[in-house]
């Protein structure tokens, strides 16, 4: 499905959000993981602030939505589901939560170039990305 729009290409980055938001809820939740648990705790919490700032960013740039269309970007390289029940041991979770992190970290990337004539948004977009560069380093040097 294609993200044409400002509106669209926000939903699909509340939609990633909430995504990561249950997958480290889970392993946050997860006995097995426990020695990653205020790890996870604290990717969760920032998952959070993310929906937040994609959900602000959407309401104070409402009245521009409309006028800049995007073109050639989809949603199927991003849509990779990825489940932290399937992981049994703690390397296998933190490989789970390296994929999701590189995932959401491209979009944002990504969405930030296709979005650039909207600045502010661009901005945004690609602060987000940066805190999931930053939870990929912190991935890196467990």
């Amino acid at each position: 499905m294609p993200l044409i729009s400002f509106g669209s290409i926000l939903s699909f980055a509340e939609e990633l959000e909430k995504q990561d938001e249950a997958f480290y809820a889970a392993a946050a939740a997860n006995p097995a993981f426990a020695e990653l648990k205020d790890l996870f705790d604290q990717f969760l919490q920032d998952t959070r602030k993310n929906i937040k700032n994609v959900q602000r960013t959407r309401r104070e740039n409402v009245t521009e939505m409309i006028l800049e269309p995007i073109k050639d970007f989809t949603r199927a390289p991003f849509c990779e589901e990825i489940d932290p029940a399937e992981a049994k041991t703690s390397a296998e979770i933190l490989d789970a939560a390296r994929c999701l992190e590189k995932k959401t970290e491209r979009y944002y990337t990504e969405a930030s170039v296709k979005i650039k004539a909207l600045s502010e948004v661009s901005r945004a977009l690609k602060m987000i990305g940066k805190k999931h560069t930053a939870h990929l380093k912190k991935l890196d040097t467990l």
